[in-house]
């Protein structure tokens, strides 16, 4: 199903592309002496389409300020440079190299989720599918470990709905998936055990985050433990995919839109995050 969907994809775009190409300097209207043709369009839709990119990764973090300043930095050039202020002109094109080396030095970690973000798209994720492979083994190799040991894991994969109010209250991470760090968390005597690990991106953003509990206490959610109800709860109102070792059993459990999957190997545990990963 996956390389049907691939050939699809690659097919539209290219009809897209020789269409583009045909027709790209036919002129749609013109308006006095301007006149707008196929590219001016395309021009404008792809730099609608990376502001608009940039407005959802920034937003609710503190680069939403940055990109605000860009905007009225970039406005305030072309306004200058309309009206001939050389001297206001001269200032703004001086001050771009500094403020430019002040954005990577003091937003180092939103441009890194810019990266992240950028490598998450599935043209890039089809052809550095490795780095995706590699993940998932981190991630076997912590749910093997726990279960041998006993301890309690709670991990969620983030989907399209955002968990950034459940993160907010948790404990900040930032770090690549490692089977060390997730062990490391998960172990009883660590002050973060408790809780989730929400993973989003390729990342582990935080720890310790506390998940609301499933309302449904009846049939047999009534004989499972808090984790396991935390799972389903977040399952309810989320899309996010949520891995569970029991700390009593060890077993593991996957738990998607308030269905729960009890006792999966590690066959099936594999085949599932490389579904959901790559």
């Amino acid at each position: 199903m996956p390389d049907k969907k691939n050939i699809l994809y690659f097919v539209i775009g290219l009809i897209i592309t020789v269409v583009t190409v045909y027709f790209w300097r036919f002129e749609l209207f013109s308006v006095a002496f301007l006149s707008v043709r196929v590219y001016d369009v395309v021009d404008i839709m792809a730099v609608a389409f990376v502001l608009y990119s940039l407005y959802k990764i920034f937003k609710g973090t503190r680069a939403a300020q940055l990109l605000s300043g860009i905007l009225i930095l970039i406005l305030l050039s072309v306004v200058v440079r309309w009206a001939e202020l050389h001297g206001m002109s001269w200032l703004l094109s001086n001050l771009s190299t500094v403020w430019v080396i002040a954005v990577v030095i003091l937003f180092q970690p939103e441009l890194r989720r810019i990266l992240i973000y950028l490598g998450q798209t599935p043209f890039v994720r089809y052809i550095f599918s490795v780095k995706n492979l590699q993940m998932v083994g981190e991630i076997i190799e912590a749910v093997t470990t726990c279960q041998d040991r006993k301890w309690g894991m709670l991990i969620v994969m983030e989907g399209e709905v955002g968990l950034k109010h459940i993160k907010e209250k948790s404990t900040n991470i930032n770090a690549r998936v490692s089977a060390e760090l997730l062990v490391s968390i998960f172990n009883p005597t660590s002050p973060l055990h408790d809780g989730a690990v929400i993973i989003s991106h390729e990342v582990i953003d935080a720890a310790k985050c506390i998940l609301p509990l499933s309302e449904e206490a009846h049939g047999t959610r009534m004989k499972l433990g808090t984790r396991h109800l935390a799972a389903l709860g977040l399952s309810e109102e989320t899309d996010a995919h949520i891995l569970v070792v029991s700390e009593e059993t060890g077993t593991l459990s996957y738990v998607h839109n308030g269905i729960m999957k009890r006792g999966l190997d590690d066959i099936q545990l594999r085949k599932l995050l490389n579904s959901l990963i790559i």
